[in-house]
């Protein structure tokens, strides 16, 4: 009995020391969700390819979830290529990309999208490396709280 006693003391004692530590932070602060706040994600995609993969689509989903209880203001969808392969294909292909991306998000419930291609415009670097990150749609989900 008089160990356990002990050992409570000794424990409250050091619990009522860290406590009084100089590194423990003086105001927490925490992240702030807002909601109805603009979405911007990139869908990215294998070469010569306009597949939706499983990961697009739970990236989709989770804008489409983040939208919800929100009004959509506008839905802007931007294809683009890298500059592999004749330039008229890689416009075509941006354009599928962003067709696809279009649908998926429609079956997800966000309608009225805008969208636009680029196909490889743009696609190469300064120093005139291929940019395979150009392997994607860009999506912008412009949003504002329901009336």
């Amino acid at each position: 009995m008089m160990r356990q006693l002990l050992m409570t003391v000794t424990l409250a004692a050091g619990l009522t020391g860290l406590g009084a530590c100089s590194l423990m932070p003086k105001r927490v602060e925490t992240a702030r969700f807002t909601p109805c706040a603009d979405i911007s994600v990139a869908i990215y995609f294998k070469t010569g390819s306009a597949l939706i993969s499983p990961d697009a689509r739970a990236v989709l989903k989770g804008a489409a979830d983040q939208a919800a209880g929100c009004r959509v203001d506008s839905v802007d969808v931007m294809g683009l290529a890298d500059p592999v392969g004749d330039p008229a294909a890689n416009l075509k292909l941006s354009e599928q990309r962003a067709t696809a991306v279009t649908r998926t998000l429609r079956d997800l419930g966000v309608v009225d999208a805008r969208v636009t291609a680029a196909g490889e415009s743009g696609a190469v670097t300064e120093t005139g490396a291929v940019d395979p990150l150009r392997r994607r749609t860009d999506v912008t989900l412009r949003l504002s709280p329901a009336a």
